[in-house]
């Protein structure tokens, strides 16, 4: 074993810290603080300004609240980590481009289906982040599915089990949200 802790551990400390236990949600916060700096790390690579540790402190400041860790399992764990995440880019950008007048958006593209995530070059975040909430808007569950991968650093199989789709539905899905974010942001994307 890799000393990583397994689904069963994060879902015990989960519980316990839901139920108001801070040694376990400290404990929670620990087993899981390199995922959460890998997954922050992943998403700010295309975007300067924002240091990969503050995103995962600001993460776990949104999150070490009981109320907060109203979860399941680790997964929903790690896509609840990577909605916030994305909130707290998103506000970053917005602000950093209040200040500049629109200056150092960068544009998000959003490579194969296989490593998306690690095939972001840069580009307009606010744009990925409007297509996602109009995605979400004609069907919550294909922008919860890019949200997972895209955010959550998820592959297809685990944003797949995470949301409980079947393979099938999970491939079909991920090529009519793939479909519908190309056509919303258009020529930005390969």
């Amino acid at each position: 074993r890799s000393g990583r802790p397994d689904g069963m551990e994060l879902t015990e400390l989960i519980r316990e810290a839901r139920s108001g236990s801070k040694p376990a949600a400290d404990r929670l916060f620990t087993l899981v603080y390199d995922d959460l700096h890998r997954l922050a790390a992943r998403q700010l690579q295309p975007f300067g300004g924002m240091a990969t540790t503050s995103l995962v402190h600001e993460t776990y400041l949104k999150l070490a609240r009981p109320a907060a860790l109203d979860l399941n399992d680790r997964q929903h764990f790690f896509a609840v980590a990577a909605r916030a995440m994305r909130q707290i880019a998103i506000n970053h950008v917005r602000e950093r481009m209040a200040g500049k007048r629109g200056g150092g958006a960068a544009v998000v593209t959003l490579g194969a289906a296989d490593s998306m995530p690690a095939d972001v070059e840069g580009g307009d975040l606010l744009a990925l982040d409007a297509a996602l909430d109009r995605l979400a808007d004609a069907d919550a569950r294909l922008a919860q599915l890019v949200e997972l991968r895209f955010f959550g650093g998820m592959s297809l199989e685990e944003a797949g089990a995470a949301i409980g789709m079947s393979p099938s539905t999970l491939k079909r899905d991920w090529r009519k949200a793939r479909a519908f974010l190309h056509g919303a942001i258009g020529d930005r994307l390969p």
